[in-house]
């Protein structure tokens, strides 16, 4: 029997030569999004979450109604587009340079339409053809409302078919981030010199995405002075402490002297080369491929003009090149991460003389296989951009940079040291302070921690209590208006895909608060499925909130919560119980406030709309200040839930984790839950025939176990376990962990050894007890 060839054609959804003439595009909840259409071109627009309405105009090459030539007509309900332009043209420079690049003036654009009514099914859509060329504005109307009303904006997502895309297709090149003072493409196979002055920015672009660019950089004033100071990839990983530098506190590339050269302001990727050289000759030929083209004599030839020595092999950094470590100590690599228009925008700290490649390498994965353009854009010393991240929901969606809080203003007046939390800025820690006194300012007497970053969405409609009974581990049934459980959410094999708090607002209004962005789109695949009439809606944008713990949280918000009589006083709230109020008084900024922490002290979480954010903020601190009030960052918040024995994602638990295994499998109610949910029966079969279990550690003497050692029986060579979280506990004055460890091994008062080093080389003491190391029944929590 003959058996046909074998074809490789994994899923590649972000991957533009799967799908060439394909365009993605996002129109944010509020936002308005412009695109170009020639003559053939399908536009499809996308209610992602439902309930959303969608605003269209059409403007011909003249500047005229071109609705028409979509095959819609104008609607006089429809004005929001205009509006929203003005106010952005009139507060934002780069609204203005979009809107003069499509030659529109918002006062003088034709009527809108709308694509359909407002009361939209999630997935919804509408797919137009363009007769001619046209250039479309599309927009999610909706305005800032408050964090006790339902209905907000969502996003469009937009998917452009070119109708003819030439065999040599790109994806379109990206809005410029402001003014361009210069920008060049960088073909493959091919480098190019370039100059920058001190404080001008660079943005090195992968055009197609999976596309490799080395870049090296040289002091000017050196150069003219014949000495050549460049970048050194060495010193820059030791200096930050860690592969790359990234945007943030760490965030320096430094020459050989120790003195920074460029500063990382954005990445979209997060995963580029530091270790390896640019590609040589020497290295084609190597693998039988001789006069090859490549990036280090191209980057040569291009810098001889600035006096620079050629060298056969340049330590450059590789943007995009995707390089690893392996337990072998062998340097790997794979196709890179990046997606079409992902970036890397850098800073000049001095004057500098700079060469980019666009690496010819067909002969491995380096560039997914297929060469392809790299494009640069220098920007002026005189703008500002925010320093941020990327994080995709999935990975043909389009990249959202790390975003500030409300909170923000408040928590970097004290602090300067911010990580990206999912996407959110946090502290975590502040000057003036630092995470013991953090820690004992929440354990004695109140403390207060931006949590924003937890992700909201709004469950709504007749189904939404049955949808979340199938999807939560928890017996949604009996939860209550006004009152919130904590639960778990799994795949159907048993992995935990989140954990979260419930919150019941209505019959049939429900907040689901977690920490993932896709526990959204799961919850509305599954009433998809079900064909259940449900709505679910991200409001992670409009609800902020910031948590009050301590045993002074109750006296401190009691002073500045105020209850209609319909609701309970603060004082009066129950442990896992929820209000809506006032801030101070009838007339104050709505609140919701819920009983709930994540340190094991009696504590509350505030949340509020980002635009009264600095107000609640305030208050507090005028406030809070008699009573001792002090921030808290995310380095104190770590010892204070290992301590309590509360769980972390991607420590305690993930995808292969279930909640037994994680230590919460007391919210996976299986006998007084009648109902199915789903993974119930794989978790059955886990609950009777449990593998592993987490348990606490209880260390001897005074060195740290770390996340990922290794555990294991006295004196065994065998693995047993591994640490999940671990930390000094300033109230034990010990050093404590947690585990998941061999059910077999689990009972308290097992004697244990945890690996350092190579896991055999030195073993740290250790003996099993319960998770929960502070208060472990609760009292202080229930006070």
């Amino acid at each position: 029997m003959m058996l046909p060839p074998v074809i490789s054609r994994p899923r590649e959804p972000a991957l533009f030569a799967r799908a060439p003439g394909v365009e993605y595009h996002r129109v944010a909840p509020a936002g308005v999004t412009v695109v170009a259409l020639a003559a053939g071109d399908r536009l499809t627009v996308i209610d992602v979450e439902g309930l959303q309405a969608a605003e269209l105009i059409a403007v011909d090459e003249q500047g005229q109604q071109a609705l028409a030539s979509l095959g819609l007509m104008p609607n006089a309900a429809a004005t929001y587009i205009p509006q929203a332009l003005q106010q952005r043209a009139q507060a934002d420079r780069d609204w203005q340079r979009r809107l003069a690049r499509y030659q529109l003036q918002p006062a003088q654009l034709p009527q809108s339409t709308l694509l359909w009514p407002a009361e939209q099914a999630a997935g919804s859509q509408r797919t137009l053809l363009a007769e001619q060329p046209v250039t479309v504005l599309v927009a999610a109307p909706g305005s800032a409302e408050h964090v006790n009303q339902q209905q907000r904006a969502s996003e469009l997502q937009l998917i452009i078919q070119r109708a003819h895309p030439s065999a040599l297709w790109l994806p379109p090149l990206p809005e410029p981030l402001a003014e361009v003072v210069d920008e060049f493409t960088i073909h493959p196979g091919t480098a190019r010199d370039y100059q920058v002055q001190a404080g001008q920015y660079i943005q090195v672009l992968d055009v197609a995405g999976r596309q490799c660019s080395d870049f090296v950089a040289f002091d000017q004033r050196s150069l003219d002075r014949g000495r050549e100071i460049d970048l050194d990839p060495t010193v820059t990983r030791t200096l930050n402490s860690s592969a790359y530098p990234g945007p943030g506190l760490y965030s320096r590339f430094y020459d050989r002297r120790m003195q920074p050269m460029l500063e990382v302001v954005r990445d979209t990727v997060g995963r580029h080369d530091t270790f390896a050289l640019a590609c040589t000759a020497r290295y084609y030929e190597s693998q039988g491929y001789f006069g090859h083209a490549n990036c280090s004599d191209n980057l040569s030839r291009v810098l001889a003009r600035h006096g620079v020595e050629g060298r056969p092999g340049w330590p450059a950094i590789n943007f995009f090149f995707n390089t690893g470590v392996n337990a072998e100590q062998q340097l790997t690599l794979d196709e890179p991460w990046s997606r079409p228009g992902d970036y890397v925008l850098l800073k000049a700290m001095n004057d500098l003389v700079c060469a980019s490649s666009s690496c010819p390498d067909d002969i491995d994965p380096a560039n997914g296989w297929q060469p392809t353009d790299i494009h640069i854009r220098i920007y002026s010393a005189k703008e500002r951009f925010s320093i941020a991240m990327a994080h995709r929901k999935t990975p043909d969606a389009e990249p959202v940079l790390t975003r500030e809080s409300g909170f923000h203003p408040g928590t970097s007046a004290l602090t300067s040291h911010f990580a990206d939390y999912r996407g959110w800025w946090l502290p975590s820690h502040f000057n003036g302070f630092g995470a013991i006194e953090e820690y004992y300012g929440c354990r004695e007497k109140v403390a207060v921690m931006d949590l924003s970053a937890l992700r909201k969405f709004e469950v709504i409609g007749p189904d939404a209590e049955a949808l979340l009974n199938y999807c939560l581990t928890r017996d949604v049934r009996k939860l209550a208006v006004g009152q919130v459980v904590y639960s778990a959410m799994c795949y159907p094999h048993g992995g935990m895909l989140d954990d979260g708090t419930l919150l019941r607002l209505g019959p049939d209004n429900f907040r689901w608060v977690c920490g993932e962005d896709y526990a959204g789109i799961w919850l509305r695949e599954q009433a998809q499925q079900l064909g259940m009439k449900v709505w679910i809606k991200s409001a992670s944008e409009q609800i902020h909130n910031i948590a009050v713990q301590g045993p002074l949280s109750r006296e401190l918000l009691s002073q500045l919560v105020w209850t209609p009589g319909s609701q309970p006083a603060l004082t009066e709230l129950g442990w896992f119980r929820l209000l809506t109020g006032r801030l101070d008084d009838y007339n104050g900024c709505p609140l919701m406030v819920t009983r709930t922490g994540y340190t094991g002290e009696l504590g509350y979480e505030l949340w509020c709309h980002p635009q009264d954010a600095m107000t609640v903020w305030q208050r507090l601190w005028q406030l809070g200040a008699p009573l001792g009030l002090v921030p808290l960052g995310l380095q104190a918040l770590d010892m204070l839930r290992i301590e309590a024995g509360l769980i972390f994602a991607g420590y305690e638990f993930c995808d292969q984790t279930d909640p037994y295994e994680a230590g919460i499998g007391f919210c996976v109610p299986l006998k007084s839950k009648q109902d199915d949910f789903i993974g119930r029966s794989a978790l059955e079969q886990r609950q009777a025939h449990p593998q592993r279990k987490l348990v606490g550690l209880l260390l001897e003497g005074n060195e740290t176990a770390a996340h990922g050692d290794c555990v294991h029986a006295e004196d065994q060579r065998a693995q047993l376990g591994v640490i999940t979280s671990a930390t000094r506990s300033p109230v034990l004055q010990r050093n404590i962990a947690l585990c998941r460890v061999d059910a077999g091994y689990a009972q308290p008062g097992t004697r244990l050894q945890i690996g350092k080093l190579d896991g055999q080389q030195k073993r740290i003491s250790a003996e099993v007890c319960g998770t929960v190391f502070y208060d472990p029944d609760k009292s202080r929590v229930r006070s």
